[in-house]
């Protein structure tokens, strides 16, 4: 085992390409450490490199009303009326905070995400 740090883009690739040889090692054996020592590295550089950028606060709420299999008909009442909740899915009007803490206990959206600012469309 042989391991060095990944400083270029060619030590990404080629540690990419070692950690597919070995991803099936089992664990706690000479193959399976290095397995996860590498999978450590590339996540590191991965997020040092490419970094994901977090969804605005709309897009949170998509993305976690996708998962919950929720409509936007599930929101009515949480954060307003069936028109509110489409303005506010739309971008049309920004979330106040009684509807950021009120999607926070039914979504378990962090506030933090939510308070994010965002670009409302015209």
């Amino acid at each position: 085992m042989k391991i060095k740090p990944i400083k270029s883009e060619k030590d990404y690739e080629k540690t990419l390409e070692r950690l597919e040889v070995i991803f099936d090692a089992p664990i706690n054996s000479k193959e399976g450490d290095e397995a996860e020592i590498l999978s450590m590295m590339i996540d590191n550089y991965e997020n040092e490199h490419y970094p994901i950028e977090a969804p605005d606060p709309i897009e949170a709420i998509k993305i976690r009303m996708e998962e919950m299999n929720l409509k936007q008909k599930d929101l009515v009442g949480v954060i307003g009326g069936k028109s509110r909740v489409s303005e506010i899915l739309n971008k049309k009007k920004r979330l106040t905070v009684d509807m950021i803490r009120e999607l926070e206990r039914i979504l378990h959206i962090s506030a933090s995400v939510l308070v994010t600012n965002y670009q409302l469309t015209k």
